[in-house]
Order: C-alpha cells, then structure tokens, then sequence
C-alpha cells in the first residue's frame, strides 16, 4: 500500500516510510496497520492497574482511531474508564464483569478504514480448595488407588502436585505413582506399606509472571490388609477418545495403570502406513510441533507378568487460517470492472468474507461476492476506499488489506511525452509510442505536420496507440504529433523523426568445427551512421553473452569500433551452438550468425539397466548418449559393491564393447553381493562422464568357492582342542546361511570328527573331551557352506591339544656362590616328554633361611639352556634354591631344594699410604696391605688399573701382595692408578692416585677411606713432587 498512481494521476515513489512524492506534493494513502491489538490475560487481585491494546497505523494524511467491544463500538468520554493514547486503548482499573470480551480496532483517514484482528481479554484467576473434610481411602495392600483433586474454580489451566503428610514433601512420578495433569488426580498402581499417609492435592496457576499455588484439605491413606496376589493391568488414566489440536502445538496424552507388578506403558500410533513401532515408554506420550502427519489413532498399551491392558484414541489435527494468496494496492480507471480473490488454508476449511472501509460488502447492484472472490463491475469514484478480505475458521481470523483508487483524468503528456528527437535509420522500421496517462483510456489520432496518418502498407497505429512506420525514407523526415482525448479532456504531444544510414554487417563470422579445449575467433564487422556510436553484442542460441561472468572463454578480440569479433578461449562442450553477432545503432541493427561445433568426449549415457541376474553375471542395457560431434568408439562398464565406493572397470562379454552397442554382459561378479553399474563412452577424444548409477542389484546365491585360510590353534584348559582360523569377509560368502565345517583327529588315527559353526563372524571353535592328552597333535582342516551347498576344504593343518604343566622337577641342582651377592646355580634339563608341552624355559626361587617359600625371589630362563646367574643377594646369608620347568600352562613340580650361604663382603677400607718409585722404564708402587674385619672376606691379592692418561685404554694387573713394579713408557711424566683389595667376596674400595715423574722417590701418606672426599695433595721430597687425587672410582 502506498505506490502506485496518485489521484491527480501523476507516478509517483514512495519511501519506506509510507511518504510519497509527485511533483513535490505528498500522496496520499490508506491505512496501514504496524501494530495491532493481540490476546490479553489479566490475572485478577494484580497490582497492575491498567490494561492497554496497541493499535498503530502509517497513513496519509494520518489515521484517526476507534475501538469496538463485542461488535459495539465504545465511547471514549473523559468520565469513563477507557482512554485513547494514540491509537492504543487503555483500560483503567480492569473488571472481568465490565471488560472482559473481544476489542477490535479500526484505522480510518479520508482514503478509507480498516478493521484491525480482533484481539481478547480475559481474567486469570484461581479460588481456594473446599473447607469440607476429605473422606479417608481404604485400600488393601497390592491394590491400586486413586485420589481426586477436584481443583477449585480456576481460568486457565492450572499444574498438579501431591503432598504427602506435609509440605514440602512431594510425591515424586516415579513409575508406581503419577499425577495428571488433565485431571489433578492421583494414582497409585500397586500401594505399599510405605504409601501410609495423609494426601492432599497441591494446585498451581501460571499467569505471566504471577504464580498462585492453593492445596486441598488432606485425606488419609489407610491399609486394611495384604493381598500379595499379582493381577493383570487395567487401565484408569485414559487420555480423550478425541483429541484436537492445533498445527505446530505441543499435544499430552496420558495414561495410568493399575496392576501387580506395576505396569509397563507403551505407546504406539496404529493406523501409520509404516509397521506400528513403540515410540515411547512413559505415562505421558508428548508430540512436540505437531504436524497433520501425527493425526491418527494411537494406542497405550500397560502390560505387567499377568497380561496387559490397551486403550486406543484419535489425535484430529486442525490450523488456524493462512493466507495462501492475499489482495494488493489497485489503481483502476473509472468505469472499468475490478475482479479480487484471495485464499486462505485452514482446518476447518475458513470461510471468506469482504469489508469495505470496515463495513460488510454483499452481492448488490455493481458488486458480486463470491467466497474468496470480489467482482465491481463498471468503477464509480466512490469505490475507491479500503478494502478487507476476512478468512475465518474457529480457530482465528486472519485479515489482508489493500488500496483501491478510482481515477478519472484528462489525458496528460507531462510524465511521458512522444520524443522530442527519434532517429530512424533508411530502410527500416521505427516504433514511436503514444502513451498518455489517461482514465478512462482516451483515443489516439497521429498527424505528420498537418496530413492525418491512417493505416498502410507503410504505416500502422496500433489498438494501444503506437505509430510504426517501415521502409523508411529520407521523405519520411519531419514533425510528428499524437493527440489524445476522452471524456475528461484532450492533449498532444510532438517529436521530430530523423532519417540516418543504415547498419550492415561488412564481414559476417563464419561456422567453425574445432575440438574440446582449442581457441578459435569469430569475425565480425559492421558499417553505421557516423553520426552514431555502434556497439557489438554477441549472443549464444539467443542468450546474450555476459562477458565478465564467462569465466575467461570469452573476450573482445579487437577495441575497433567497426570490428567486434569474439576470441573464444579453452573452449568446452557447452560453447557449441549458433553464434549471432549483433552490430546496434540507437536506430537500428545488423546481425549475422555461424554455427561453431565443438567436439569432445562422449556424453554420459542414459537409462542404466539391469536384466537376467545371476550368481556370477547380469545382462546390462543403456542408452546412447551425446557424441559431441565425434562417434563414439567403444564404451567400458564400471561397478561397485557395498564394501567399497571406489567405482572399479569390471569384466565383461564381449570384452571390447564397441561404439555402436546398448547392451553386454558382465561377468565375473561374486554371488551374493550388492552392486550398482555405470557406463562410459570413449571416442578419439577421450573417454567421457560416466553415466548415473544403477538400481542396486543383488546377484544370486552359490556355493562357497574359497576355503578359510588362517587354520591354527593351540592353548586352552586341559582336556581342550581350540582351533582358530581367520573369519572369511563378506565377499566370500556367496550367500545365507552361512557358516564352517571342522574335520579333526588324533595324528595316527583314521576316523574324523567333524563340527558346525553357524556363524560367518566365528573366529575359533573349543573340543572337550578329558581323554584327550596334553599336547597331543591333530590334523584339523576346515570349509565353508550356505544354504546352497558346501566349499572346498583347506589343506591340513597339524594343531596340539592344550598343554598341561610339565609333571617331572629337573633333577641334579647345584647352586655355588660368587661373590657375596651373587650365585650360579645349574641342573639337569626334564625329558622333553615329560614337558607337556612347548618348554618354555626355567624358573629358579630362593628365598633366605628362615623365610617361608611362598615368599621366594623368582627368576626365569628362556629356551633349553642349563645354568643361571642369580644377582642381588645378601652377603653372608644361607638362601634355599629349587629349580622348576614351565611352558604356557605354568610350571612344574620343584626340584629338591638345594643350599648355599654367599659370601662376607669385601672389605670396604681402600689401600692407604700409596708410594711410588720411577726407575727408567717401570715405577715400582706400593701401599700399605688391607686388614679384613670379622664381617668381610679375607683378602687373598690386589688388583690396580693403571691409565696413562684420561683418555687412554686402562690395564688391569693383579697383585697376591701390597707391591708391584709394572712397565712404563720412558717418557712417562705421569699416570692414573687405582688400587683395590680383592677375595672370595669380591673386590674392595679403591684408591685413586696421580702419580708424577720427577726422580727419586715419594710417598702418599693420606688415607683414602678416611676422609671420602676428592682432593689433592702436594709432597715434595728430593726434587720429587706427587700430587694425588683421591676419589670413589669402580673398577
């Protein structure tokens, strides 16, 4: 509402608005409503002392306001307790007795009234529960139960809750007990000991922001006696037969049984085109946006160990009006016929009506009205107004709104004269319009100067008042004038015809046969009136070419202004077709066109069909697609199955499909599977796009023709055959079915037994029998069957029985100490036929004299080896030693245990007071000798590590007494030498010296054990300096 033609019969544009300019005058407009009054609820005893509905509307000029109630209209006295602010009512101290009811607003200026939707009020309230006593409720123990709310007076729907002796201990929904929210009451499926109590209903009211909670008096819960009988479910908490609902709400059907056990619910919708499926396990089934595909029968259905219960009701879904096509702003001549419509959906089905400036339209005189259709007939001024269309149902009503204007006017050249100057090229055509604004349309003559111009060979004047004018001439030159006329007035309007050159096409493009990817240019040029600008445009099967979304294939090849020839780059398939090149003057135009054909790759072929389906092979059929200008050679056949997407060139017969073919058959393909097949053409261009897939497909059923493979086993409890193989994959299978046959037997026996596994999935199978030996071998070998038959059977595979400890200990066990924590212990090995298996290796335990066995160290050998070297023991301490063999089972029997006591320790004093004595090519060192402690091991010799340096290789010497005189380098000025004590139980602390040559002798007096720390000491004796570092190094 608000463009379109003004009544002085002028265009006009109008902003958002609602402003609209004609020659610096505002035009005026209807109303139109931005806010309309909608639903109110007042809770009653609010602190809100007024209610307001808005109504607004953008007019010009603007609206004044009016409200109905109830179909009256109100009067707005300055006494009264309605007031007008703006458009929007106010209603001051509200009364439900004085103000509740339906408000309607209406908008009106001097172009007409609209009515707005009609909008309620209603009053929210909540009264308080009956003082009366409730009576108390017997009931057996194991009987179901029922209390009632019965709510007091209340607007609108109110919450439920239950107390249970006090608040605010509520009783939870848990299964056994729950509350409906339709009714208020309580039910109890199966009552127990601890339901003893008072109950009373706890009511709750949501208004806006406002809540009001009220409950009732309390009745007592008392058990009469037990009944621990169980009973089937019956059902009390039943949900409407019918249920209405509105599109796009939230619907709540309930349902509550009684029973022992306590019931399980289920719900289904039983009338779906789809198998009933449960969708829902609650008391309350709950479908939220609820659409007219959740309208139909649904079922609860309580079922406990003793039976079941069902219930069944209709969910009928209804909508409130919508507007499916609605009226717009018209502006009609007077005299003219006006035909309106409008729909509306809706369930029920709306039904339409008609307002005029907010008043009832009826069949009568010039006006028909036919549900969704208006008809006036020969327009008057006065129909000019606001008009309404009303789709209405009882669920609500909506309204759409438009403009009618009525115009009568004068013709007017103002807003659209004939042109002042019309060019016209020689030997063409010229189009000259005459469109006057006009109501009612006038009649148009045409004038060249003063000869009046009729309809000729030369000259036409259309019905619509346009002069055309062809085969122009240079006497056709001069002044050309329309005049208009009707019943309201007459006016003309004049334009000058000059006569141009004509345009030619001077070099025309010429067809062109090129390939899929090559460059070619179109030529094209033009001679034109030098008076004028000329342009090129080019066009593809008629559509113009739109060179900046091209995509670089298309660019002008010259900036000449006669020549427009079109590069074409990297052509593609789509690039072939007619070419039209245009050359355009203002006055007219030339055109030429050339066929170019690109040729390329094959199209995709069409209608993929599968026949004659068999295990191994299909029959396919195509259609031929696109040549592209280049015939197809041969066309290749692709498939894929369900365990891949991967598209894979498959076999086929023949195996080179020539060009000229539709059909071949494809073989090779594996029983049983799913596929789906495309075809590609090739020509000498290359191969083209495959063509679309086709219906999934299943090949029949066969026999196995691979056996499984994996054949292996071993392990398990005593007395057990476990045999695995490797599960065969899907592709494998060749049908339903399927499963593993097993054939085994004792090696050196004939018999075999065999044994079904049922399942492709089986990964292994367990024979039990006690007979069966440990590790004993047998010849197992396995094949595959589906219901059509069995596979080939796999080679043999030899696959022992379970292991069992080894039953014999090793025998001849000696353990010997070395060191102080250290021992070797060795043995006899078991006869391998005495293992029970595969002998893994040995387990040693030790433990301390004293100790209990259970708490023995352990450790193990690997393989067949003899011997053992234990670390990590005490000095000095007597250890217990068995000796036991283990392969997977565990280990066996020990041997007998066998004693040993380690050594003392060795003495922790390092050698003190090293001295030393170079001669020529030896130095000659010695050291005070190490005394042993009653704890450690005697001392039975020395060991030193001489260094030349840091970096050079040490040597290692042995010594039985407290001196040792080895070989130096005589240009030796220095050295590093440790000294240590050795014996049974192993080797002491050392010394550390730095020994320097400078003749003569010296001698290191500081003890190393005394003080840990390195450090350095200088002695100087007859020109001989020792400097001696003293430190914790292990040899």
């Amino acid at each position: 509402v608000g463009g379109g033609l003004s009544s002085a019969g002028f265009l006009s544009c109008c902003s958002l608005a609602g402003r609209c300019l004609v020659h610096g005058t505002i035009r005026n407009y209807g109303p139109i409503f931005e806010d309309q009054p909608v639903n109110t609820l007042f809770p009653e005893g609010s602190t809100e002392e007024k209610i307001t509905l808005a109504c607004q509307a953008r007019a010009s000029p603007p609206a004044t306001y009016r409200w109905k109630m109830n179909g009256t209209e109100m009067k707005m006295e300055p006494d009264t307790r309605y007031r007008l602010v703006g458009g929007n009512l106010e209603i001051s101290n509200p009364v439900k007795a004085k103000d509740a009811g339906s408000y309607q607003c209406l908008a009106s200026n001097p172009m007409g009234t609209v009515v707005s939707r009609e909008a309620y009020v209603r009053f929210g309230f909540l009264q308080e529960f009956s003082t009366e006593e409730r009576d108390p409720v017997k009931i057996t123990e194991g009987w179901g139960s029922m209390f009632t709310c019965s709510p007091p007076p209340h607007y609108p729907g109110l919450s439920y809750r239950w107390l249970l002796n006090e608040f605010p201990n509520f009783i939870p929904a848990d299964g056994r007990r729950f509350v409906s929210q339709m009714t208020g009451n309580l039910y109890i499926a199966k009552t127990e000991a601890s339901d003893l109590g008072n109950y009373s209903c706890f009511a709750t009211s949501h208004i806006d922001f406002i809540t009001k909670s009220v409950f009732s008096k309390f009745a007592g819960l008392t058990l009469i006696a037990e009944d621990a009988r169980q009973y089937a479910p019956s059902i009390k908490a039943k949900f409407p037969a019918d249920t209405y609902a509105l599109a796009g709400q939230l619907v709540t059907l309930e349902c509550f049984a009684f029973g022992n056990p306590v019931p399980q619910i289920k719900w289904r919708k039983v009338d779906s085109s789809q198998p009933s499926k449960w969708i829902s396990n609650e008391p309350l089934l709950q479908i939220q946006n609820v659409d007219f595909e959740d309208e139909g029968t649904y079922e609860c259905e309580a079922e406990n160990a003793k039976g079941r219960d069902t219930y069944q009701g209709r969910i009928i879904i209804q909508a409130q009006p919508e507007w499916l096509k609605v009226i717009t702003d018209t502006e009609a001549d007077i005299g003219s016929d006006l035909r309106w419509s409008c729909a509306a959906a809706g369930k029920p089905r709306p039904l339409t009506r008609w307002l005029r400036n907010g008043q009832p339209l009826t069949s009568q005189n010039r006006i028909e009205v036919s549900s969704g259709e208006l008809r006036l007939s020969k327009l008057a001024l006065e129909d000019s107004g606001m008009y309404q269309c009303v789709a209405e149902n009882k669920h609500g009503t909506v309204y759409a709104s438009a403009e009618l204007t009525v115009q009568a006017l004068a013709p007017d050249f103002r807003l659209n004269p004939v042109k002042r100057l019309i060019p016209a090229a020689r030997g063409g055509e010229v189009i000259i319009p005459c469109q006057p604004r006009a109501a009612p349309k006038s009649i148009v003559l045409w004038t060249k100067g003063t000869e009046l111009l009729i309809n000729s060979s030369r000259v036409t004047i259309t019905p619509d008042g346009t002069l055309i004018l062809r085969n122009i001439s240079k006497s056709d030159e001069g002044k050309y004038t329309c005049f208009a006329e009707n019943f309201m007035g007459k006016a003309n309007s004049t334009g000058m015809l000059s006569v141009r050159d004509a345009t030619k096409i001077t070099l025309a493009p010429s067809s062109a046969d090129i390939n899929l990817g090559e460059n070619i240019t179109l030529q094209c040029h033009a001679s034109h009136d030098p008076t004028m600008d000329l342009t090129f445009t080019w066009s593809l099967e008629d559509f113009p070419i739109d060179f900046d979304r091209s995509e670089g294939h298309y660019r002008r090849a010259s900036r000449k202004e006669a020549i427009g020839d079109l590069a074409i780059l990297n052509t593609q398939l789509r690039h072939s077709g007619r070419y039209t090149c245009t050359a355009q003057t203002v006055v007219d135009s030339a055109s030429e066109s050339a066929m170019l054909v690109v040729r390329g790759p094959p199209g995709p072929p069409g209608g993929v069909v599968v026949v004659d389906i068999s295990d191994t092979a299909i029959q396919l059929s195509w259609s031929r697609g696109f040549d592209n200008h280049s015939p197809i050679a041969k066309y290749t056949i692709q498939a894929r199955t369900l365990l891949s997407n991967k598209w894979k060139q498959v076999r086929t017969n023949p195996a080179n499909i020539e060009g000229n073919a539709e059909t071949a058959q494809v073989v090779n393909l594996i029983p049983w599977m799913d596929y789906e097949f495309r075809v590609l053409a090739s020509n000498i261009l290359g191969a083209g796009d495959p063509s679309g897939p086709s219906s999934k497909i299943r090949t029949k059923e066969a026999a196995p023709t691979v056996a499984p493979s994996g054949l292996s086993g071993g392990g398990g409890a005593p007395g057990e055959l476990i045999i695995n193989w490797t599960p065969m994959l899907r592709e494998y299978q060749n049908g339903d079915g399927f499963g593993y046959i097993l054939s085994f037997r004792k090696q050196g026996t004939q018999a075999w037994k065999t044994a079904q596994v049922p399942h492709p999935e089986s990964l292994h199978y367990v024979y039990r029998n006690e007979s069966i030996g440990p590790y004993t071998p047998f010849e197992v070998k396995i094949k595959a069957y589906n219901r059509k038959g069995e596979g080939p059977e796999s080679l043999t595979a030899i696959v022992y029985s379970a292991e069992e400890e080894p039953k014999v200990a090793p025998s001849r066990v000696t353990a010997k100490a070395v060191l102080s924590s250290e021992m070797d212990v060795s043995w006899e090995p078991v006869e391998q036929g005495d293992t029970n298996g595969v002998l893994l290796g040995y387990e040693i335990r030790y433990w301390k004299d004293g100790d209990k066995e259970a708490a023995a160290d352990r450790v193990r050998t690997a393989g067949l080896v003899t011997s053992a070297h234990v670390t990590g023991l005490n000095p000095n301490t007597k250890y217990h030693v068995t000796v036991r063999a283990y392969n997977r089972a565990g280990t066996g029997p020990a041997s007998p245990s066998t004693n040993i006591t380690t050594t003392k320790p060795p003495p922790r004093r390092p050698p003190g007071n090293i001295s030393w004595t170079f001669s020529g090519s030896s130095v000659s060192v010695k050291w005070d000798p190490v005394v042993a402690k009653a704890n450690e091991s005697t001392v039975t010799g020395y060991k030193m590590l001489y260094r030349q340096d840091s970096h050079s290789t040490p040597t290692l010497y042995l010594a039985s007494k407290n001196r040792i005189e080895i070989p130096v380098p005589e240009d030796s000025t220095h050295a590093l030498v440790q000294i240590r004590a050795t014996g049974p139980g192993g080797d002491g602390v050392p010394a550390e010296v730095h020994i320097l040559r400078n003749g003569g002798t010296s001698m290191m007096v500081e003890n190393s054990a005394a003080n840990p720390a390195p450090h350095t000491v200088i002695i100087m004796t007859n020109s001989l300096v020792m400097l001696a570092l003293i430190g914790y190094l292990e040899l």
